[in-house]
C-alpha cells in the first residue's frame, strides 16, 4: 500500500506542475487578445476606405485593368492558408486547413489549377508531410504580425496575378483564414481577393458598411477624374489593397489563435484540477488502507502477546 501512495503523490505533483504550466498559458493568451482585438479594430477603418477608393476608381472609369476584369476561362488560383506556428490551440489549424481541402476541392472542380501558399508552421508542415507542392511559405510572424510581414505575404501573390496565366500567372486569389467573431467562436473562412467583384455600387468586402447600401439602396459612387490616369492609380491602389486586406486576415487569424489557445488551456487546467481531485481521493483512500492495516497488524500482535502471555502463566 506504501508503494501505492508514493505513486499517487508522485502523479499529484506531476499533474499540479501542468496545471501551473497550462494556467499560465491561459493567462497569457488572454492577454494577447486584447493587443490582437485591438490591432484588428485599429486596422479596418483603413482596409474598409482603401476599398472604397479602388471601387471609386473602378466603378469612375471604363479601365478594363487586369486585376478587376474576370477571365473569361480561368485556368489558375492561388489559394492563400493562414495557420499558427504553433499548436495547443485547440482545432483551430485543422479548421482552417479543413476549409482551405475544401476551397482546392471546389476549385479543382472547376477546372482551376491551385497553386498554395502557406502562412504558419503548422500548415507548412501538413503539406510536407503529404509531398504537396507550395509556391511561398511565410514562417515565424503568426502571433503578432506587422504590417511588414503583410507585404512580404503580399508581394508574390501580386506577382503572380500580375502575370499573364501563360506565363505562370493567376487568374484568381483566394484567401483562408479564421476569423474572430468572439472569444467563445472562431471560424475558418475563405474569401476571393482578386479580381474584385461589385454589388450595388460597393465592393463585398465592405458591403454592409454603407447606410444606404444597408437600407437596400444603391450606393452612388461620385465621378472622378483621374491623373495621370485610372490605370495608373489602379496600379497604385490594388496592392495596397492586397496588402490590407491580407494584414487584416493576419490580424484576425492572431486573435482566433490565441482565443484558441486560451479556451484549450483553460479546459486542460480544468481536466488538472479534475485529475487532482481525484488522485487526492485515491491516494486518502490508499493512506486510510495503510493506517487501517497498520492498526491491525499492530491489534494483531497485541493479541498474539497477550496470547502467549497467557500461556506463559499456565
Amino acid at each position: 500500500m506504501g508503494a501505492q501512495l508514493r505513486v499517487y503523490k508522485r502523479r499529484i505533483k506531476s499533474v499540479t506542475a501542468t496545471k501551473k504550466i497550462t494556467r499560465a498559458m491561459e493567462m497569457i493568451a488572454a492577454s494577447r487578445i486584447i493587443k490582437a482585438q485591438r490591432k484588428v479594430t485599429a486596422s479596418e477603418p483603413y482596409a474598409k476606405e482603401l476599398t472604397r477608393a479602388v471601387t471609386a476608381v473602378a466603378q469612375g472609369s471604363d479601365t478594363k485593368h487586369p486585376l478587376l476584369t474576370e477571365a473569361e476561362q480561368p485556368r489558375r488560383a492561388a489559394v492563400l492558408l493562414i495557420t499558427s506556428d504553433r499548436g495547443l490551440a485547440g482545432g483551430y489549424n485543422s479548421n482552417a486547413i479543413k476549409a482551405a481541402e475544401e476551397l482546392n476541392a471546389r476549385l479543382a472542380a472547376e477546372g482551376k489549377e491551385v497553386e498554395s501558399y502557406i502562412v504558419g508552421s503548422k500548415g507548412v508542415a501538413y503539406y510536407s508531410f503529404r509531398d504537396r507542392a507550395v509556391k511561398e511559405s511565410f514562417t515565424g510572424f503568426t502571433d503578432n504580425p506587422s504590417y511588414a510581414d503583410a507585404k512580404a505575404v503580399a508581394a508574390p501573390l501580386i506577382e503572380a496575378v500580375q502575370q499573364e496565366t501563360a506565363e505562370g500567372g493567376v487568374d484568381e486569389l483566394h484567401i483562408v483564414y479564421t476569423e474572430f467573431v468572439s472569444m467563445m467562436t472562431q471560424t475558418a473562412v475563405d474569401a476571393r481577393m482578386l479580381p474584385l467583384s461589385f454589388a450595388g455600387g460597393v465592393e463585398s468586402a465592405v458591403e454592409g458598411e454603407d447606410e444606404g447600401a444597408a437600407k437596400g439602396g444603391t450606393a452612388l459612387m461620385p465621378l472622378y477624374e483621374f491623373e495621370p490616369s485610372a490605370e495608373d492609380v489602379l496600379d497604385a491602389l490594388l496592392p495596397r489593397y492586397v496588402e490590407s486586406r491580407v494584414y487584416n486576415a493576419l490580424l484576425q487569424a492572431a486573435a482566433s489563435k490565441h482565443a484558441a489557445t486560451r479556451r484549450a488551456m483553460k479546459s486542460a487546467t480544468d481536466n488538472a484540477e479534475d485529475l487532482i481531485k481525484s488522485l487526492t481521493r485515491l491516494a486518502n483512500a490508499a493512506r486510510q488502507a495503510d493506517i487501517t492495516q497498520e492498526i491491525s497488524e499492530i491489534v494483531g500482535g497485541a493479541s498474539a502477546l497477550a496470547d502467549a502471555n497467557a500461556g506463559s502463566d499456565r
